[in-house]
């Protein structure tokens, strides 16, 4: 264990500091972050022609965030409890507003995905730390309820505000100001954090030591496992340039656990996962995380390529699914003081899978009002549902001074689902797309056939998930105890 006293770190409230103004900046962080997930997709057109960009160009404008950011989290969210909540937090959203600023200004495609790397490494900084802080200030568990479902729909809709923002910016202003917007909102956040956090202290006795060779291990292992999934976009799964990487980020994760076993002083306890709530959580989020990526991805697609959606048209188009994660999440607050996490989970992921298998029938010439509409808002009613609970059973029954390892583990689990999944789906329907192309279909027939291939595979595995939210229980998650 990292501590060996008894008190527990300080809450992240300073004294007279209203509970509402540190809600507000977690969740404007955690929004910034996600966002950024998001926003750049639409404006990859304009990026490649701007500084003379082709398509393995363009993705690494995705994978150098995605990569770090997954690979960094876990560390991310334990640094937060061994050198200080406030501190890891102004240091994350110091590097992401800087690394954002220089990305606006990138003269060529080097400096454009060097500065998103960047971007993501303190996107994995602050991302668990904003969670950490909300769970060390929320004790009671009606409050604690009511800040992880804001925190969860702000956290969800962020993904498609992000796409609806990217389209509004390219068409408006330039694909810069997609990197540029963060600044304003970094700056905010950073008076904002600086006046209403305090600093947290470790239990008494405690030592910050960090575990360099966990921290390393697992680091590496999570970053090497990532970009050999991504990879899938360019080779095959059996290729060299993808299994190498995935071998080596197993071997890696393998000599991560064999080390803490035997580490005086673990990054992640051997008994962390014994929580039967935290286990199922991550993988539920695994599953989903997985599965919500994808849609992402291939609405966004289907939308410009086969029904030619402009950037910002096809922004627009996920405001319905955004007003249903908000809806979703504030039904899912309600419940679950009251349910526990079983029953938000299953509601949830029934009504995602459902609007999903809806979705997998679009056809090619489809009209929003139409074909879209209804399975979108049913879509974000189910992630809006199961986000909150997810969280919640994530972080409970967790010591304080474990809390930002709970963070992290939760987001890094979140990340590594998703770009497994987009890898994993984007090849099935890229290969159900060409096979129905050489069969003489039409491009945008298959196109259309191979995105809805990809959303009934994000529909199976969302009641994969469901299935699993079977065995949480059945009763109001605990609160974790200090320690």
């Amino acid at each position: 264990m990292t501590t060996t006293g008894k008190a527990a770190p300080a809450p992240a409230r300073a004294a007279g500091t209203p509970s509402g103004a540190i809600l507000a900046v977690v969740c404007l962080a955690q929004f910034m972050v996600i966002l950024d997930v998001a926003i750049v997709n639409l404006a990859l057109d304009r990026m490649g022609e701007s500084l003379a960009m082709g398509p393995a160009e363009l993705q690494w404008v995705v994978n150098a965030y995605t990569i770090v950011f997954a690979g960094f989290l876990l560390l991310g969210g334990r640094t937060a409890d061994l050198f200080g909540r406030k501190r890891m937090f102004l240091t994350g959203l110091t590097v992401f507003t800087v690394a954002s600023l220089v990305g606006g200004f990138a003269p060529n495609a080097g400096t454009l995905i060097a500065a998103r790397a960047v971007q993501g490494l303190g996107g994995a900084i602050l991302a668990p730390t904003t969670l950490t802080v909300l769970v060390t200030t929320f004790t009671d568990p009606k409050q604690r309820g009511r800040a992880i479902g804001l925190w969860s729909a702000v956290a969800a809709s962020a993904g498609a505000i992000g796409s609806l923002a990217g389209g509004v910016l390219t068409d408006l202003l330039s694909w810069r100001w997609v990197l540029f917007c963060n600044v304003p909102l970094g700056v905010l956040l950073f008076a904002g954090a600086a006046w209403a956090l305090t600093e947290s202290a470790p239990a008494a006795g405690a030592r910050r030591r960090l575990d360099v060779t966990g921290a390393v291990t697992v680091t590496a292992g999570l970053a090497t496992l990532v970009y050999g999934i991504v990879g899938v976009r360019e080779h095959s799964f059996l290729s060299a340039p993808v299994l190498v990487p995935i071998g080596v980020g197993v071997l890696l994760l393998a000599v991560f656990l064999v080390v803490e076993t035997r580490a005086a002083e673990p990054i992640m306890p051997p008994g962390f996962f014994r929580h039967r709530n935290v286990a199922l959580a991550n993988i539920i989020a695994l599953v989903g995380g997985t599965a919500m990526v994808s849609m992402f991805f291939f609405l966004s697609l289907f939308l410009q390529q086969v029904l030619g959606y402009r950037p910002i048209e096809a922004g627009l188009a996920f405001l319905p699914l955004s007003i249903g994660i908000v809806a979703g999440s504030g039904v899912s607050t309600k419940l679950l003081p009251g349910t526990g996490p079983r029953l938000p989970l299953v509601a949830g992921g029934v009504v995602a899978a459902a609007g999903l298998l809806w979705l997998s029938r679009t056809p090619a010439d489809a009209t929003f009002l139409v074909d879209l509409l209804a399975p979108t808002v049913l879509i974000g009613l189910g992630i809006g549902i199961v986000m909150v609970p997810i969280t919640a059973a994530a972080t409970s029954g967790i010591p304080p001074a474990q809390a930002g390892l709970a963070s992290g583990v939760i987001s890094s689990t979140r990340q590594l689902g998703g770009a497994i999944g987009l890898a994993t789906l984007v090849t099935a329907a890229v290969a159900h797309a060409s096979h129905l192309a050489e069969a003489g279909r039409s491009p945008a027939v298959a196109l259309a056939a191979g995105y809805d291939r990809g959303f009934l595979l994000a529909a199976v595995l969302i009641g994969v998930g469901t299935v699993v939210s079977l065995l949480t229980p059945g009763r109001p998650a605990t609160p974790a105890t200090a320690g």
